[in-house]
């Protein structure tokens, strides 16, 4: 783009900068940048391999868009008999920002090839979902040999071509925004031919039994990738036009000017789109891990080793229903949030009839009130707590479904094989 607009790239930059400042948020929010790490505890080299794929691709668009920004604007404007007031053509810029004409369309190319990477990837990902069985594994399906073949092509020959190219900065960035657009263009069509099958296949999934959780799971899945396909056809095709044009002739001003905004917008939303695709946040789950660390910091704040008050403990665990329950307070200590009650089977808590409900000792934890025993046949002496807990268990999977499935979180974090 060193015949563009220096607001064409004002725009990029403003927002690459917003796209990087919810990149580091989300990832804080997701669990403190654990996932950045080399060493991921049980985590494959295929989700660390994903990971800094995906990552990489921000900060080399801000680098294209705040570099070239910062050169269109110091070089500014020049004014032509019979053309008028121009942006200065490259061949009157200094020699430092000429020679950081190709570095910088060497950002692009990559940032674009480690795109198409995630992309194909969650493509590939989508069609063995649907295809999975209860024994298929995606590292020895043809799936994921067509992304790594395609992975590893689309990350060659992007900067294969803007090197090829590099004598001509004008044809050069033609050139490159051309095969990165067909390739983009090429990657959202298949997917709006694969896309229309995930509906009947989530009503399948929820005839088989599955787990209402993931179902959810993956209607937000489903949903954000509908959003992330518009989003890449509105970058997609106006980068088509523009570079397609490029090749041949030169564009007015004003077409250009709007196409490049809009391919800009269309990047931008993709890539945040993206984001929560691949790094899915759990709300619940940073919810209990504030509580955990909260009432932790509480403990050690206030050297708290043991609960000794009856009441206290009553007013923690709300059994002010089960008064005659004897409480063993040594059990309860600061090393952990959650206080273990027990007591011997013989002195636990019975009905009127002189019935024990529960064979077991009883492991109590906050904001979880037992059971009342009268809600259950008081006939059945042998009901214990855990035949309780199994009446509000979800439905159990198929062995129909594949594990995939049933432990879907991404398309990057691959679960088979572990719990």
């Amino acid at each position: 783009m060193t015949h563009s607009n220096p607001e064409t790239f004002l725009v990029w930059s403003v927002l690459s900068c917003l796209l990087g400042i919810f990149l580091v948020y989300h990832l804080w929010s997701f669990d403190r940048f654990r996932c950045l790490k080399w060493n991921q505890g049980s985590s494959g080299g295929f989700k660390r391999l994903m990971t800094y794929t995906y990552i990489i691709g921000v900060p080399l668009v801000t680098t294209y868009s705040i570099g070239f920004c910062a050169i269109k604007y110091s070089e500014g404007y020049i004014f032509i008999p019979e053309i008028g007031i121009i942006p200065k053509p490259h061949q009157l810029w200094s020699k430092s920002h000429q020679k950081a004409i190709l570095p910088l369309y060497l950002c692009i190319s990559l940032a674009w090839g480690s795109e198409m990477v995630t992309h194909l990837e969650s493509l590939c990902f989508l069609v063995f979902l649907i295809n999975s069985g209860s024994a298929q594994d995606w590292f020895r399906s043809w799936y994921f040999r067509i992304w790594a073949i395609g992975g590893f092509i689309a990350v060659t020959y992007l900067p294969l071509i803007t090197i090829f190219t590099r004598s001509d900065p004008v044809k050069c960035e033609a050139y490159t925004f051309l095969a990165g657009s067909v390739g983009s263009l090429l990657l959202t069509i298949s997917y709006a031919v694969v896309l229309p099958r995930f509906k009947p296949f989530l009503q399948k999934l929820r005839e088989q039994g599955v787990d209402m959780s993931v179902i959810i799971r993956l209607m937000k899945f489903r949903e954000l990738t509908i959003i992330y396909l518009y989003s890449r056809t509105l970058s997609a095709i106006p980068l088509l036009i523009l570079s397609a044009d490029g090749v041949r002739s030169t564009t007015t001003s004003t077409s250009r000017h709007l196409l490049q905004t809009l391919g800009g917008f269309g990047i931008s939303i993709a890539a945040g789109i993206a984001l929560p695709i691949f790094f899915p946040r759990s709300i619940e789950g940073e919810i209990n891990r504030a509580d955990g660390l909260r009432s932790e910091n509480y403990n050690s704040r206030n050297h708290l080793t043991f609960i000794s008050q009856e009441r206290d403990v009553q007013g923690m665990y709300d059994l002010e229903r089960q008064p005659d329950l004897e409480v063993d307070k040594t059990s309860i200590t600061s090393s952990s949030y959650v206080g273990s009650l027990q007591f011997p089977p013989s002195q636990a808590w019975r009905d009127p009839d002189g019935h024990s409900p529960y064979k077991s000792p009883i492991r109590l934890e906050p904001n979880r009130r037992l059971p009342d025993v009268e809600e259950y046949d008081s006939k059945q002496p042998n009901l214990t707590v855990d035949d309780v807990m199994r009446l509000d268990s979800p439905t159990r999977p198929s062995s129909r479904v594949s594990r995939l499935v049933s432990t879907f979180r991404s398309p990057i974090d691959i679960r088979i094989g572990r719990p």
